[in-house]
């Protein structure tokens, strides 16, 4: 539950794989004392297979990957209780999914440089998306416009001072320090 008693509030923190989702989402859960959601935990099993072999996804593999994560806000919602899913949502067809013209929900977009995520990318471990995937991302990357009124920060930054930035520019979101 929203410790601060305001209104709901979802946060979809988008970007490509290595962009940093999965830990500024961690730590920005931290700072708002909100749940966080793993966009990657919603994969049907055919979707981690097919991206541990190097296959990138289609549109059709990633339907009931967006379904069960908007399904996911929708109950958070019910409850009353604000998350933060970090979800790759590189298509604006994908984020209208997730958002599902709800005001409540919004996107925040980990803008990174090719070079510096693909450095992330071959120093990380033990993750199924292989580097070899990366160049598929940033082709499919529809980067948010801005009738989606999403919180774009950059990647080059310390998380602290990240999480910090989107913090402050979270205004429609009640509920946020």
């Amino acid at each position: 539950m929203d410790r601060s008693g305001g209104a709901f509030c979802a946060l979809i923190v988008m970007g490509v794989s290595g962009s940093g989702k999965s830990t500024i989402a961690a730590a920005l859960g931290q700072r708002l004392g909100w749940v966080v959601e793993d966009g990657d935990a919603f994969h049907p099993a055919g979707n981690v297979e097919k991206m541990s072999a190097g296959i990138p996804l289609t549109d059709e593999d990633r339907l009931p990957w967006l379904r069960a994560i908007a399904a996911e806000i929708d109950r958070k919602r019910s409850a009353g209780t604000n998350v933060i899913i970090a979800c790759s949502a590189l298509k604006r067809a994908y984020r209208d999914i997730l958002v599902q013209g709800h005001r409540d929900t919004r996107i925040v977009y980990l803008r990174g440089d090719k070079s510096l995520i693909a450095e992330r990318l071959n120093a990380r471990k033990g993750h199924f998306m292989p580097p070899g995937l990366l160049d598929s991302q940033f082709r499919t990357l529809e980067e948010p416009a801005a009738d989606e009124h999403p919180v774009v920060v950059d990647t080059d930054a310390p998380v602290d001072q990240i999480t910090d930035h989107i913090a402050t520019l979270l205004h429609s979101c009640r509920g946020t320090p």
